[in-house]
């Protein structure tokens, strides 16, 4: 199981928010290549990038430091945030970027959602947010009435490849990993799953190792990783164990 850095994009910055709302001030602030040199450093394989600014305005904003970080790291990246038409997933990927994540807005159009999986679904991740165990929207403030695990089933018979899962309500460090919601869901799909939300400590990515054989495939850190409460390389060899 690997384990992948994320990096939230805002201002051509690297922010790690917690909770926050996009024009809040945000606790950690850093040039984006320099923090991708340093997890590529550390030992991580790829890298998880949001562009949190393309989020709100529907298109790709933080593109430039999006090079500056592949030029920098040297590993694969993932970029999602405003990618919500086949032309923009393409030139993105155009780019360089090894993978694109298509939102959970994006993906509820379904035309949308096949003409992009049908184009390029090998280099498309799903993004499934869960609020409650139901579809969140809207910036993750609300919910739609399907829920998550009926959602990603019917997405992958549009012909999605593997999808990113985000309980909404464990972001940041709020009460470690919903374990029982990514096994619901990784049990729920025949498709590789990566785990994203709550992560808080080892223990965590030790769980999430335990549902490999399942189909979880990865998992993104982030706010655990800025604060100190987890070590890269620890977790790395965590992901990496046999046992």
């Amino acid at each position: 199981m690997d384990v992948v850095p994320g990096i939230d994009l805002m201002d051509g910055k690297c922010v790690c928010p917690v909770h926050m709302p996009f024009v809040g001030s945000c606790s950690f602030s850093h040039d984006p290549a320099e923090v991708a040199r340093m997890w590529a450093d550390q030992g991580a394989c790829r890298l998880y990038l949001a562009d949190l600014d393309g989020a709100r305005m529907g298109e790709p904003q933080n593109l430039e430091a999006v090079l500056r970080i592949m030029k920098a790291s040297q590993i694969p990246v993932d970029l999602g945030g405003g990618i919500r038409t086949l032309e923009t997933a393409k030139r993105v990927l155009d780019l360089g970027v090894d993978r694109i994540v298509v939102g959970t807005s994006a993906a509820l159009e379904e035309d949308l959602g096949r003409e992009i999986f049908g184009a390029v679904g090998e280099r498309t991740i799903l993004s499934v947010a869960s609020l409650n165990g139901y579809v969140a929207v809207r910036d993750w403030q609300a919910r739609t009435d399907e829920r998550a695990e009926d959602f990603a089933k019917r997405m992958i018979s549009l012909g999605a490849k593997r999808i990113v899962f985000t309980d909404v309500s464990r972001k940041g460090m709020h009460g470690g990993i919903n374990f029982s919601a990514v096994k619901r869901m990784v049990l729920a799909i025949d498709a590789p799953l990566i785990a994203s939300g709550g992560v808080s400590s080892l223990d965590d990515i030790r769980k999430l190792k335990a549902l490999e054989p399942l189909g979880v495939e990865a998992v993104v850190v982030v706010t655990a990783l800025y604060s100190g409460r987890i070590k890269l390389p620890d977790a790395i060899r965590i992901g990496r164990s046999s046992n």
